[in-house]
């Protein structure tokens, strides 16, 4: 089976569900026409059909490996890497002044799914460079912009990130990696860092690492962190790689799935480093980073999704028990959901995206902060739901879904990681019940305000789906306000259920809206997914609601099977 970009659902979503079309009426992104649109999701699309998914398989079966200190990648995906660099994909979004193409997140984030659903462990790696790049240009000082700017715009240089440490993983506030001032304007750093994506590769001339460190005498916890430059190469008058930097790539993870990305534990032995951004403030600035890189980890989610699920039914198709599988009720009950799941997750993460490129073209406060809520929403159901249909096509595949041959397993290997990194799933959703709901819920409800307002206006319609949705969104309003009542502990042991119901009722809503501007196809789609998707709203805002009192009653030998404890 060979993945097929799914172009054509994109612009529908970009075109009639998520408000997209504003933003041509924008003088920030007034080139971001349809036309435009269409012509940049069809070329992705073909290479993302092409050129990168045919390189999938060769990834996991040939994983990348480290010898003699250098990182040696899968076969092919080096030149796949520079199929993605040559037509500019690195830099969709990046500042025009710099060599990028200046277009819209929306756009930047289909690209990213379509990529993602072709060959999850090679896009990682422009990810991560879009992610860097978002932060220099927020951040850094205009000599850093000039030097590292073009570059990784290019695809000549890749970036990373490096947070983790062995002690310092979702507490970044207790890392140890050190930077010492040597007076000439540079740091030397000195610390070890792991779970680095694509610390190293042979698909670049050089790798660029944005790594968290402490200056001395600097405050404790996250407030006395700084972010810095540090490069593979040092580059030389001319802003070539140069001589090597005191840095290594000690070894690579042994993972369950992205086989083809290598996740590289990084030594630092004082290495030459430049401050990005202001001393101590270098959360702030990695943030910037995050942000993008969580959106784009929720359409990763998506596009192994998509992938999977075009997998499941083509199997089903050509599988024949009794007849053709796919015409049995069961089998076409996990496709049918499948679908429309991966529809809603799409829509949700386009149209956080939308929010982001509306934001910064307007400055209005409410994209911002619509931006920032659906943020850990598009985070977590896009990879969640990733997870759950790529679980769903190994079980249409029968037996032979757990045999390696047929590729199945794969997605669910791969996609796995992404409830994991860039902020587990837990911790999105104890920032949308937490940092999120701060503004005493505004955010929450001008959302839930437009969901109504969207169900009111299809009462005529489809009054029956308007009424499902309507109900729903009603149901979301109370949990949300009882939660607001509730403290600390007793939102964050709900945080997750009441994320996803969140997911569960914009879902409904992209659904309906799509239902109004669709044909046939997409109101059957809405149908499933109001009669098999939605409804779990409720027992998810009942577990929401539920507090902390059952969980902190169970003492830790009773969670370790002394139940007699």
């Amino acid at each position: 089976m060979s993945y097929k970009a799914p172009v054509e659902q994109i612009d529908f979503i970009l075109t009639h569900v998520v408000p997209f079309p504003e933003l041509a009426r924008t003088d920030l992104y007034r080139e971001a026409s349809a036309d435009t649109a269409r012509a940049i999701l069809a070329e992705a699309g073909k290479l993302a059909s092409n050129v990168l998914a045919p390189l999938n398989r060769a990834g996991d079966l040939h994983p990348a490996r480290l010898e003699n200190g250098v990182v040696r990648t899968s076969p092919g995906f080096a030149e796949g890497f520079r199929a993605i660099a040559e037509g500019g994909w690195v830099g969709v979004s990046a500042d025009p002044e710099y060599g990028g193409m200046g277009l819209p997140q929306a756009l930047n984030m289909a690209v990213a799914e379509m990529m993602s659903g072709a060959n999850l462990a090679l896009q990682l790696n422009p990810l991560l460079t879009q992610g860097q790049i978002e932060a220099l240009e927020h951040h850094a000082s205009d000599d850093l912009k000039a030097l590292y700017l073009p570059r990784l715009i290019s695809g000549d240089w890749s970036g990373t990130m490096n947070l983790t440490e062995p002690g310092a993983g979702s507490d970044v506030g207790a890392l140890t990696t050190k930077a010492e001032p040597a007076g000439d304007g540079t740091y030397r750093i000195s610390g070890q860092k792991i779970y680095i994506t694509w610390g190293d590769g042979d698909v670049t001339a050089n790798t660029c690492h944005l790594v968290l460190a402490r200056l001395p005498g600097a405050p404790k916890g996250t407030r006395g962190i700084s972010l810095f430059m540090v490069p593979k190469f040092l580059p030389d008058d001319q802003g070539d790689p140069g001589v090597a930097n005191d840095l290594k790539v000690v070894s690579l993870e042994h993972k369950l799935g992205i086989h083809g990305s290598p996740t590289c534990v990084m030594s630092y032995d004082g290495a030459i480093g430049w401050l990005v951004g202001d001393e101590n403030k270098g959360m702030a600035a990695m943030f910037t980073m995050m942000n993008v890189a969580r959106l784009g980890v929720g359409m990763q989610g998506v596009g192994v999704a998509e992938a999977a699920l075009q997998q499941a039914v083509a199997y089903a198709t050509d599988r024949d028990q009794m007849g053709p599988i796919i015409g049995h009720p069961d089998v076409r009950r996990m496709l049918a959901t499948g679908r429309a799941e991966v529809f809603a997750g799409r829509a949700i993460g386009l149209a956080c995206a939308t929010a982001i490129d509306l934001a910064r073209a307007t400055g209005d406060a409410d994209h911002a902060a619509r931006a920032a809520f659906l943020t850990p929403i598009a985070k977590a159901y896009g990879t969640d739901m990733g997870i759950r249909v790529a679980d769903m096509g190994i079980q249409i595949h029968g037996g032979m879904g757990y045999v390696e041959e047929t590729g199945a397993a794969q997605y669910l290997r791969d996609v796995r990681i992404t409830s994991i990194y860039e902020g587990t799933n837990g911790i999105q959703a104890m920032d949308l019940v937490g940092r999120k709901l701060a503004d005493g819920g505004d955010a929450a409800m001008r959302l839930l305000d437009e969901v109504l307002d969207g169900a009111k206006s299809a009462q005529g319609a489809h009054p029956d789906l308007a009424h499902q949705l309507w109900q729903a969104a009603e149901t979301l309003r109370e949990a949300t306000h009882a939660l607001l009542d509730r403290d600390m502990p007793a939102r964050f042991a709900g945080a997750v259920p009441y994320l996803t119901a969140f997911a569960r009722v914009l879902g409904g809503h992209f659904h309906l809206r799509a239902a109004m501007a669709g044909g046939a196809g997409h109101q059957a789609l809405a149908r499933v997914f109001m009669a098999r998707v939605l409804p779990h709203h409720a027992g998810d805002l009942a577990e929401a609601l539920a507090g902390a009192d059952d969980l902190t009653g169970l003492s830790d030998a009773a969670l370790a099977g002394d139940v007699a404890a």
